[in-house]
This record gives C-alpha cells, structure tokens and sequence, in this order.
C-alpha cells in the first residue's frame, strides 16, 4: 500500500454528500404542519451536524414554539424520509477520491449521526453504497459523534490504531470526535463548519476537494508537489489546501 492511513472513515451529510436541500425540505414541511414559520436553506444550515434532535430543537426554538420535541419528532422524521432522495448530490470529486483510495488498497468506513435506516438508501441512490466497508449511523451505538466511541469501534473492527486511520469530516463534531479518538483528521471546507474556524480545529489538513485526498504521502502531513488547484476547477488556486 502506498498511502500512509490503511484505514479512512468518513462523515457523509457535508463531507460527501450535500444533502441541504433534502434536510430543509424536511424541517419545513414540518413546520408547516405545525403552522409555525418557515426558513430558507441557509439558516437550517447552521443547523445541521449535531443529528436530528438537534437539528429540530433548533428550528423549533427559532420558530418560537415550546411545543415537546417528542411531539415534533414523529412528523420530522416522516418527512425526513419522504425527502431523502429528492435532490441529494456528491461534493465534486468525491467519486474519484473513493475510487482513488480504494485502488489504492484503503479500506473505506463511513461514520455519520444520520439515522441508520437512513444511510445505505442514500449510498445506493448516490452510488457509493459498496465503497464502504463499514456503515456507522447516529443510533448504531449506544454513543454517537462528538464521542470518540464510534471511531473507535471502527478502528477495532478492522484492527488499525487511531493513529493509523484518518477521518475525513466538515464539522466541529467530527473534529471533536477525531480529537477524542487521538486520530488524524481532514476538515473539509465546504461543509457544515458552522463557526468552526479550520487553524483551530485540530485537523491536520483543511482542505476544498476531496481528491485533494489523494495527494497526502506522509503522515508528517507534508503534500505531493502537484498544485491543489489542478484538481477541480471549482477550487481556486489560492489556500485550497493547507496543512495545519
């Protein structure tokens, strides 16, 4: 193997996957039901992250209810389904980083605080289900993401220390997670960051396209010559990858 982490697990919601549009239609249709106002994609968005409690605590709070989240939830989570698959979309270039790291010998995991039942229809739709050799969702263990807990049973199950498995995320709860787990991690940029500010995050590369992936060659956290801005045309060329 010629990639220094035999191991890479991955967020999914902002990390491979924007599913913003899905997530908002879901929240207000909601709160629709509940005839209380609604809000565009870029305030939920500041929502997003901490799983589905929290993504409809928040919602409720700015509509100004005090209404039970218990009450809330069954509704939610209805809509959440009816609107899965609507307009979910791959980040650009992670189709090639999956396939890049897989021929490369990586073994690939996925980690997320979406609800399992949730997960692999969404892979199968977007066409990534069987990269992964490990599925994690937000209710498969009795803890979930900023825990260290579910990294670590990935690391376990396949049997690779922290230090040798990299996670790859975009929000303050999987650099929490990767920090409490002792484990390197890649910050993408463009997802749900929510204040997070990247040169603080703990993560050793912060990072605008995942193919940028491909370019780690030491765990020192050193790059390949080749320039971040020859991967995509949609990362510019200047601080698309740095390494903290």
């Amino acid at each position: 193997m010629d990639y220094p982490f035999p191991l890479v697990i991955f967020d999914l919601d902002g990390t491979l996957v924007d599913s913003l549009a899905d997530i908002s239609e879901a929240v207000n249709l909601t709160l629709a039901d509940l005839a209380l106002p609604q809000f565009d994609p870029a305030t939920i968005r500041g929502w997003i992250g901490e799983g589905v409690q929290s993504l409809v605590a928040s919602a409720l709070q700015a509509a100004g209810s005090t209404l039970p989240l218990e009450q809330v939830m069954p509704g939610f989570m209805r809509h959440y389904g009816e609107t899965l698959l609507h307009h979910p979309r791959l980040y650009p270039g992670v189709e090639e980083a999956l396939a890049g790291l897989q021929s490369r010998g990586v073994v690939l995991a996925l980690c997320t605080n979406k609800p399992s039942r949730f997960v692999v229809p969404l892979l199968d739709h977007l066409g990534i289900a069987a990269r992964f050799s490990a599925v994690l969702g937000g209710d498969s263990l009795a803890e979930r993401k900023p825990a260290a807990a579910p990294l670590l049973h990935l690391c376990a199950q396949f049997g690779h220390a922290p230090a040798q498995t990299l996670m790859v995320g975009d929000s303050a709860v999987d650099a929490a997670a990767a920090n409490a787990a002792g484990m390197p991690l890649a910050l993408m940029r463009y997802g749900y960051l929510r204040g997070l500010d990247p040169a603080h995050s703990g993560a050793r590369w912060v990072m605008d396209d995942m193919r940028q992936l491909l370019e780690i060659s030491r765990i020192d956290g050193q790059l390949q010559s080749s320039s971040a801005s020859s991967l995509s045309s949609d990362t510019s060329a200047s601080g698309a990858v740095s390494s903290a």
